[in-house]
């Protein structure tokens, strides 16, 4: 007995010991991850670099906590950004900007924003650089604004047009016994046409094409009215794939000069008239001058205004629940609501950057906003995208902006309930039960096919809903039920065609939105404040152990292709029930 007493406390004991030790490194790490870094100054005859290695985040929303990433500070936003690039339009110690984009995984609109504020900063005479390693198209495509591009001589870039491909899972679900019963309404509404098909539909090619070919004009556009070449040439580059060859490349005016990094250093060098130190070298000399966007940006100061624009952003899939795991519909209302108790919030800018999802939750929070609607104006921002149920919360608007390669309209709604019987039958599992209705284990069960009923049920929930999506745009962009029914059916639109539709106003960033909602408002000095309000990394961290980064774990062990099949999964889980959602991820590439 006494052997085992001494066993109980030392196990207790060494437990003790071990949730002290790992205690204790996490507060050491939240320290040291918590020590701001030390403030940069500007010298006098400065350049602005623009690198954008990291993923670019619009707001709070899009931050991941890990127990690496405790940091409430480091965050520099997409607004934050080009707010950098206009404050040094005006800033006589910045000389020019550097940009050094090799690999910009942001979204088209948001290189849109970025290269609109770049051809802005240009008006004041000063230059703009660019030097790439490696770049991929949209990296280019806001390098194109530039002065001069140089190349590395070893590097290159993809530039090849746009394509998008889809994986389909009907041969699979046939092949292991998986029934995809699916309701739709709508015939280009193709959300479920993975799940029913090994191909597009003609429909569904149709309107990828026309989207395609929408966002590559825009880009393309730009592209050759900044180089001063031909489409037909510039064609042909994509068509051949020149660019990929530094020296085919800038024989077809794509690159200007093919140099090493070094080179393009001493060119800056050379630009901001630094003169030579004995004590340093040239390209420490360069390097005093030289402050990255996100240094820069700590420099400059905000005032607080009493009268408040608040901005909720909304990004991700809408799904029902509380967190910030994406829109769930009780973290969005609760913060509509807060909103308006907020004496100080005279107007709303709603930034919408979702494929939409769940049909009950996107009405939720489209009536908070109807009755938000009632206290303030609501100005809408689309970014990359703003589909189905990303357009659906966009209809108590008095205004709508978009860019022209945003993805918008997908009005349309769709059903699944996956039937996975005979899967399991498969694996020798069999399933029998008692019920005391007819319909006792329709639409809950993923081992029961559907019954006439409860398909006939679905059918007319779906009827009803879409009915209702049509109804909300048809009043709030003020067309008739037959003009929206006949622009809806599930189809997806470009910004510019959105535009040409009526199903947007006008082009304009997440900055011109807030500028109409407080023009509306009918206030001139004014600061913005965003919505939802997070908690603090370690609540979050804390909340969040048990399970919440199986995604990040995913894509660490598998790789970008398991992580993609993972999450076609993981939608098709979500998918069940009445959706208002976009035709599958479309991934532009």
């Amino acid at each position: 007995m006494k052997n085992f007493f001494g066993r109980v406390f030392s196990t207790i004991i060494g437990n003790l010991l071990t949730v002290s030790v790992f205690v204790i490194i996490l507060f050491v790490l939240i320290f040291v991850s918590a020590l701001s870094a030390p403030t940069k100054s500007v010298k006098e005859g400065s350049v602005l670099e623009i690198s954008l290695e990291d993923p670019i985040m619009e707001s709070d929303m899009d931050r991941s906590v890990s127990i690496f990433n405790m940091s409430e500070d480091s965050n520099v936003f997409l607004q934050d950004i080009i707010h950098s690039i206009e404050e040094a339009k005006s800033d006589d110690k910045i000389k020019g900007i550097s940009l050094k984009l090799d690999k910009f995984s942001g979204g088209a609109t948001q290189a849109t924003d970025i290269r609109n504020a770049l051809e802005d900063f240009k008006k004041s005479g000063k230059f703009v650089y660019s030097y790439s390693n490696s770049g991929n198209q949209l990296s280019y495509y806001i390098s194109s604004i530039s002065d001069k591009i140089y190349q590395n001589p070893l590097g290159g870039t993809l530039l090849q047009g746009l394509s998008s491909n889809i994986m389909f899972f009907k041969n699979a679900g046939d092949k292991y016994g998986v029934d995809f019963q699916v309701i739709r309404h709508g015939q280009f509404k193709s959300a479920v046409e993975p799940y029913m098909r090994t191909n597009m539909s003609e429909e569904n090619r149709l309107q990828l094409s026309e989207l395609l070919n929408d966002v590559w004009s825009n880009v393309s556009n730009s592209i050759t009215t900044s180089r001063k070449i031909s489409p037909e040439q510039f064609n042909l580059v994509t068509d051949s794939l020149y660019a990929f060859i530094p020296e085919l490349g800038k024989e077809k005016k794509i690159y200007d000069v093919l140099a090493q990094e070094n080179e393009y250093q001493k060119m800056l060098f050379t630009k901001l008239g630094l003169k030579e130190d004995k004590s340093k070298t040239d390209f420490e000399v360069l390097e005093k001058h030289t402050i990255k966007v996100e240094d820069y940006f700590e420099t400059l100061s905000e005032k607080s205004e009493k009268d408040k624009v608040a901005v909720l952003y909304a990004s991700g899939t809408i799904t029902e629940g509380d967190g910030f795991d994406g829109i769930q519909s009780k973290t969005y209302v609760d913060a509509i609501r807060k909103i308006g108790q907020n004496d100080k919030i005279k107007a709303l800018v709603l930034r919408v950057n979702s494929p939409g999802g769940s049909a009950n939750a996107s009405e939720e929070i489209l009536y908070e906003l109807m009755q938000l609607k009632t206290k303030m104006p609501i100005v809408v921002s689309f970014g990359d995208v703003a589909a189905s149920g990303g357009y659906y919360i966009a209809q108590a608007s008095d205004k709508i902006y978009a860019q022209p390669n945003t993805i918008t309209g997908s009005i349309g709604v769709f059903g699944m309930i996956p039937n996975a019987q005979k899967l399991f039958n498969n694996f020798g599992l069999d399933f029998d039960e008692v019920k005391t209705n007819a319909n006792a284990d329709q639409l809950k069960s993923l081992t029961t096919p559907l019954s006439p009923t409860a398909k006939n049920t679905m059918q007319k929930s779906i009827v009803l809903i879409y009915g209702k999506f049509v109804n909300h745009v048809a009043t709030n962009r003020k067309l008739t039920y037959e003009q929206v029914d006949k622009i809806g059916e599930g189809r997806v639109w470009s910004g510019t065609r959105a535009k040409q539709i009526g199903l947007v106003d006008d082009f304009g960033s997440l900055d011109t939105a807030i500028k109409e909602a407080a023009k509306l408002a009918k206030i001139e000095k004014y600061s913005t404040e965003s919505y939802p309000k997070r908690k603090d990394s370690f609540e979050e961290f804390m909340d969040n152990l048990q399970g919440k980064n199986t995604e990040a774990a995913i894509a660490k062990e598998l790789g970008s292709d398991g992580i993609r099949i993972y999450k076609e999964i993981k939608m098709m889980n979500e998918q069940k029930g009445v959706q208002v959602r976009l035709p599958y991820n479309i991934q532009i590439q």
